[in-house]
């Protein structure tokens, strides 16, 4: 299995301390932001990764990682996204590299507290389609921000995404697993109304099939993207807890 990091955006949402640099490498705790996402791909036990960047800041991850030896990498490839298109549109960048093996993807602005090992052995149990991680999150006002699914029966049924009245405590993370079919499936997508090629889309054409599975992870989960306040949470989480446990 592979692994793609997206650490593109333009971060508006963290001005003004991104104005001076991508809000991936803003720190959290002892380290950048984004070498949360590679310690748990990494412990997760996927060594194969590819970064996806952009902006005039995108030469600084380079010189953050190199070759990524130094931080359990077995191979890294970078990636540079020309403007910011959506998730689905950065995740295309990374076709040649995944070479039609299963891949994770995950957003660099995501922590975890406990480890995402149980997951990625759960997908590579599974045959066939794509597989999403979900956290619990019992403030409306904070799941009108994100993608929210709906589960009957124990199965994902449709995923709504940023809803004025969420259907369920069930929000999608930043954490996306797909089988061969994505790559067949992105290029299919029409721009959102946000002008964005939507990831809530590909994951809505796996669930339609019947091809969506779900697990839902314990404890913490944080997008230290999403907010100023949300940044400060996840930073004040990890330093006094850690993360990928």
């Amino acid at each position: 299995m592979k692994g793609v990091i997206l650490a593109g955006g333009s971060g508006t949402r963290l001005h003004p301390l991104t104005r001076i640099t991508n809000k991936h490498l803003l720190p959290i705790y002892d380290r950048p932001m984004v070498n949360w996402s590679i310690d748990a791909l990494v412990g997760a036990g996927i060594t194969e990764l590819m970064l996806v960047t952009g902006g005039t800041h995108a030469g600084e991850f380079f010189r953050l990682l190199g070759n990524g030896h130094d931080h359990g990498i077995e191979r890294l490839f970078y990636a540079y996204q020309d403007q910011t298109g959506g998730i689905a549109e950065a995740l295309a960048l990374a076709e040649r590299f995944v070479e039609r093996d299963k891949v994770c993807v995950m957003l660099a602005d995501n922590v975890f507290a406990s480890s995402l090992r149980p997951v990625v052995e759960n997908f590579e149990r599974q045959k066939r389609g794509a597989r999403i991680v979900l956290s619990h999150v019992a403030e409306d006002e904070h799941l009108r921000h994100l993608g929210v699914a709906v589960r009957e029966e124990g199965r994902v049924t449709r995923i709504v995404e940023k809803p004025a009245e969420p259907p369920s405590k069930h929000a999608v993370t930043g954490v996306y697993f797909y089988d061969e079919q994505v790559w067949d499936v992105v290029p299919t997508l029409k721009p959102s109304g946000r002008g964005e090629l939507e990831i809530t889309d590909v994951n809505n054409w796996y669930i339609e099939r019947g091809e969506m599975e779900a697990d839902e992870i314990e404890g913490f989960w944080g997008d230290a993207g999403e907010s100023i306040d949300a940044y400060y949470e996840v930073n004040d989480f990890v330093r006094r807890n850690g993360a990928n446990a």
